[in-house]
């Protein structure tokens, strides 16, 4: 993970968190495990107005739930827009607080995931169990 950072952000500077990052660590790790994440996380996200609106529909799927990418396109007022919705969420860097692992192809099936299709089966799991 520090690779990662320290390759997208080149010029950063690594330093302990503090008491307001742990905050916004244990509302992701809410985020996680199904709970409110609470409103006072700070996200920076950027992407296309298209994009964004996407995300907004996937923050609002409730966790242990899921919707197919032709759901989250009718949602957004944009119904034939079904592999734009799934570019967005390929885009999406922000897991789990804008949550694409939620989204799965008509036929059910998870379909792929940024971060893993594995990844995707335990987040949904996880939530389902503390939902």
């Amino acid at each position: 993970m520090r690779r990662a950072l320290g390759d997208r952000f080149r010029q950063a500077r690594l330093q302990a968190g503090d008491a307001g990052s742990r905050e916004w660590i244990q509302m992701v790790v809410n985020q996680i495990d199904g709970k409110p994440a609470g409103s006072g996380l700070p996200l920076d996200i950027r992407g296309t107005a298209f994009q964004r609106r996407d995300w907004e529909a996937l923050r609002a799927v409730p966790a242990g739930t899921t919707v197919t990418y032709s759901g989250i396109a009718r949602m957004i007022g944009k119904p034939a827009a079904v592999r734009a919705v799934a570019r967005a969420c390929a885009a999406n860097e922000l897991a789990v607080v804008i949550p694409c692992h939620r989204v799965v192809r008509k036929d059910g099936i998870f379909g792929g995931y940024r971060w893993g299709v594995q990844r995707k089966v335990n987040l949904l799991e996880r939530e389902r169990r503390n939902d």
